[in-house]
């Protein structure tokens, strides 16, 4: 008998942590003299912008709301 396990993991390297490796062995080999917050920013920037629409979002829940409420 056969099983079929359909909870299968792909795994992979996006576009940010490929950018990150690319600038870390630049960095690494000196050619490109870049502060380590650039060489490592396409692993934190992806979280702050995800951050910011949700603080976005939220605001405009509680405007949305507000305006309801006073209706």
């Amino acid at each position: 008998m056969e099983k079929n396990n359909s909870t299968t993991v792909k795994a992979g390297v996006g576009l940010a942590e490929l950018m990150f490796l690319v600038f870390l062995v630049l960095k690494l080999i000196g050619f490109i003299d870049w502060s380590w917050w650039w060489v490592t920013a396409p692993l934190w920037i992806p979280f702050i912008i995800v951050i910011v629409l949700f603080v976005i979002c939220a605001i405009m829940y509680f405007v949305a709301s507000k305006k309801k409420d006073n209706k």
